[in-house]
């Protein structure tokens, strides 16, 4: 029998260790999930993506098994899907790449053990295990199954790696689109740069966008939480630029703080960001943006009323991502910031379009537009994100994008 227990402050249903031939099996459709860090969501892009999937599935036709990487090993279920721990020893860099294979390992074993799962899809989030993927494609196809990859962005260009480590992601991703039956790609420049470089595999693809809403933040803006985050930070609403996202190099921090005191704002800018000390003090010593009042590092905000509430009264928003595909951040501020000022690459003009103003990293760019922003009229501001709030109603609401799944899971 099941009972019912506490996950991470989530109620779920703890299931049996041996659970065999259950009656569902031989009627939804299998879907197994590997590659997020798994549900109930703490924070990440894809995790936030698997517990939405999940917390709103519409479709009987589909049971979802989702990976979750723990010290632990516990079997339950929650939002409806059934979740299994894989536990995964501390062995540094390698330990994701170890987590994706045991996770894939596990979910074609149950699915031998029980020979009336028809048709099962195996979605693998991310490009991390292609040197090891191809064996295992052969045993998904040999189930009658089938290898559903999300690609994401160009890992393999992101700073933070040493060059050996770079050509490993690409030639992962590279070993991914070979053997998977279909890319998943949330981003259209994603989609494209897939069937240009690897034509020669010709890749099946299809779009389908990460999600995003627009509701407002739960909190009050009289609420306590959110006037002693003010007041720590000596911030006042709509008096504060914001920027929120890891602070790695291609998210271009440098240029954004150094054209942020370049410019006549008497607003500040709010950083939330990880602290990362080394880069910081190499940031200190370009910049010495530590002279400038305006610039405030404030920290990790894991609170989602909170942050919500934050974007919402921010004035505007500054995105430097210059790698990756659809970045959740991005939406999170479409959906909540009304003036976004976007780094000017293909991924980001594809999410917002005419929704938010964009900037180069021509020295003196961003800083003009700052300018330019800060003296808006209300009407403009008001406008631009009542603009920024339909683009993310039109092409990324959480509704749609599970629809899409669910359309895909079914038909395959």
């Amino acid at each position: 029998m099941s009972e019912q227990t506490i996950v991470e402050n989530h109620k779920v249903e703890v299931l049996p260790k041996h659970t065999t031939n259950p009656s569902y099996s031989t009627i939804k459709k299998q879907v197994f999930i590997i590659g997020s860090k798994g549900i109930p969501a703490a924070y990440g892009g894809f995790e936030t993506f698997v517990e939405e999937l999940t917390k709103l599935q519409k479709s009987k036709q589909i049971r979802y098994h989702v990976a979750r990487l723990t010290v632990d090993e516990t079997r339950f279920r929650y939002n409806g899907a059934k979740v299994f721990d894989v536990k995964v020893p501390s062995i540094g860099a390698t330990k994701a790449i170890y987590y994706d294979v045991m996770a894939l390992k596990h979910c074609i074993d149950y699915c031998k053990a029980r020979p009336e799962i028809k048709e099962p899809i195996f979605y693998v989030l991310a490009c991390r295990i292609g040197p090891f993927i191809g064996p295992y494609a052969k045993q998904i196809h040999a189930l009658g199954g089938k290898l559903f990859v999300n690609p994401d962005g160009h890992e393999w260009k992101r700073a933070k790696w040493s060059a050996p480590v770079r050509r490993y992601w690409k030639l992962s991703e590279k070993l991914m689109v070979k053997h998977a039956d279909l890319l998943v790609c949330d981003s259209k420049n994603i989609e494209a740069y897939i069937r240009t470089d690897y034509r020669k595999y010709t890749p099946k693809t299809t779009f389908i966008a990460y999600g995003a809403d627009t509701r407002n933040s739960t909190l009050k803006d009289s609420d306590k939480g959110f006037a002693q985050w003010l007041a720590k930070n000596n911030l006042a609403p709509e008096e504060y630029y914001l920027i929120v996202g890891r602070f790695v190099p291609e998210n271009n921090f440098e240029t954004m703080i150094k054209e942020f005191m370049k410019s006549s704002s008497k607003r500040s800018l709010a950083i939330v960001t990880t602290s990362d000390e080394a880069f910081l003090s190499k940031l200190e010593e370009k910049l010495h943006f530590k002279s400038d009042p305006r610039i405030k590092f404030v920290g990790t905000v894991y609170d989602v009323e909170l942050l919500k509430k934050i974007r919402e009264k921010a004035y505007g928003y500054i995105h430097g991502h210059s790698v990756g595909g659809t970045n959740p951040s991005l939406l999170e501020a479409l959906g909540s910031t009304k003036m976004n000022l976007l780094f000017n690459v293909g991924f980001n003009r594809e999410v917002a379009e005419n929704s938010a103003v964009y900037w180069s990293k021509k020295p003196g760019d961003l800083a003009s537009l700052i300018d330019k922003c800060d003296n808006l009229s209300n009407d403009v501001v008001a406008d631009m994100g009542q603009r920024a709030k339909q683009r993310i109603a039109d092409a990324y609401s959480w509704d749609k994008i599970i629809q899409a799944y669910e359309t895909l899971f079914v038909k395959n």
